[in-house]
This record gives C-alpha cells, sequence and structure tokens, in this order.
C-alpha cells in the first residue's frame, strides 16, 4: 500500500509543479474524472496544466485512506486546494476518490476519478 500511497503524494507534487510530463505517467490513457454534472478525460486534464488554464498552487491534505487489493487500488483524500482556473483565483476544500490501476510496465495509474466540494 506504500507504493499507492507515494503514486498518490507524486500526483499531488505534479499538480503543484504542473508538470505534464509526471500527470501523464500517472494517469491511464482512458481516464475519466468526474465533478458534478461534468466529465473529462486524461487529454483535457493534461491540456488544462499544458497550457496553464489551471493552475495549482497549494494542496494542503487532511486525510489520505489507500486500498491495494492486487491490481486495483483506491485513494480518498480530504483537503483544500488553491489556485487558478482560466485566471480566476479558486480555492476549495474537496474530497477526491480515485481508482488506480497497477502493471509491471507503468505501475499505479488512475483509471477513474471523481471529486466532490466537502463544506
Amino acid at each position: 500500500m506504500e507504493d499507492l500511497r507515494d503514486a498518490e503524494r507524486r500526483l499531488q507534487t505534479a499538480q503543484l509543479a504542473g508538470d505534464v510530463e509526471a500527470l501523464d505517467r500517472l494517469l491511464d490513457d482512458r481516464m475519466i474524472f468526474t465533478f458534478g454534472a461534468n466529465a473529462s478525460t486524461k487529454a483535457d486534464d493534461l491540456e488544462l496544466h499544458r497550457t496553464r488554464a489551471q493552475v495549482v498552487t497549494r494542496v494542503a491534505e487532511e486525510e489520505l485512506t489507500v486500498l491495494a487489493d492486487g491490481r486495483t487500488g483506491v485513494t480518498w483524500f480530504l483537503g483544500t486546494i488553491e489556485g487558478t482556473l482560466s485566471g480566476a483565483p479558486f480555492a476549495a476544500r474537496m474530497r477526491y476518490t480515485r481508482t488506480w490501476l497497477h502493471d509491471e510496465t507503468h505501475g499505479w495509474r488512475i483509471i477513474a476519478a471523481h471529486a466532490s466540494t466537502a463544506d
């Protein structure tokens, strides 16, 4: 489970750095991310970071729960995310649920993610 916890932390670091190459390695090509009524793909996510349309300036983790069973893992993150989206500042306490798949070639990669605000 520690390697999955490490993958989650690498994701947070890549988001803060806007590191598109690291994000590309951590996101499965089939990934779907849902937030409210919106769904986006890996390509959508990478484009936000590549163009700097989304810039994450702070990730403050409050809780991180990790479950790994064979090739499948789930992480549950609770914390505050801050940054800008299309130039407008945002700050929100968020809950993320991420489903990860593991293979020998890529290690842990996110196949599905869901986010909601946590008031």
